[in-house]
């Protein structure tokens, strides 16, 4: 299998293309390719040039933690979860996060979701629920991993300076649930970051490792 890596050495560096050969068996994950491709001390691309290892993140490698995200043959994936066997052609083809600055490699800067969150106040605070008896949505929507999958399939997503994406609509509504003195300035904060702006494509819903229903959190909201 060739497998195709875009490569950057430093946030301010020229991105390239890097080539690999990899003849092992398919049913290990992309997590586990990289982890092959950089476990020899001295690495080679598929003409035989030494190189450097390979710039990638990972925690738990059991789609728990959001980590590894990447982009895998044009799909916004976790790599701990996509396997080789399921790939649909001999080529691999990875990239990082087009979203987000790259720090190194497929390794990209992700902080943009946590400093929104903290410029809004969008945290639960002083447990105040609410007798919505929506329960399994609000459990489901508690999983979100912040991986930027949905940020990265969004049309309307561009740097997150002014809209959220789907992840902030989910916040805001956990919070709106869970603590009831913030539900008057939730709503305009949400109309503001997420509500004015979304297309409804909804492929935030497609992509999700977590298959959470933002629908039904813009629907709870919007009501």
């Amino acid at each position: 299998m060739r497998v195709k890596i875009l490569r950057q050495q430093t946030p301010l560096s020229e991105p390239y293309w890097e080539i690999f050969s990899y003849e092992g068996p398919a049913d290990i994950t992309v997590a586990g390719l990289l982890d092959y491709l950089n476990y020899n001390d001295d690495i080679a691309d598929i003409n035989g040039n030494k190189t450097t290892r390979i710039g990638w993140e990972c925690s738990c490698l059991q789609g728990m933690c959001g980590g590894c995200a990447m982009v895998i043959n044009d799909i916004p994936s976790l790599a701990c979860e996509t396997f080789l066997r399921d790939m649909k052609s001999d080529e691999l083809t990875i990239r990082p996060l087009r979203k987000f600055p790259v720090i190194h490699d497929l390794v990209v800067d992700r902080s943009v979701i946590h400093e929104n969150l903290m410029k809004t106040d969008m945290f639960i605070g002083e447990y105040q629920p609410s007798e919505a008896k929506d329960k399994e949505h609000q459990y489901s929507v508690a999983k979100c991993l912040k991986c930027g999958l949905c940020l990265e399939v969004c049309p309307n997503y561009v740097d997150g300076r002014s809209f959220f994406g789907a992840l902030f609509a989910n916040d805001c509504y956990l919070v709106a649930t869970r603590n009831m003195a913030k539900r008057k300035d939730i709503k305009k904060t949400y109309n503001e970051h997420f509500g004015n702006g979304c297309s409804k494509s909804l492929s935030c819903m497609d992509i999700c490792p977590m298959k959470i229903q933002t629908i039904a959190s813009m629907a709870s909201l919007n009501r």
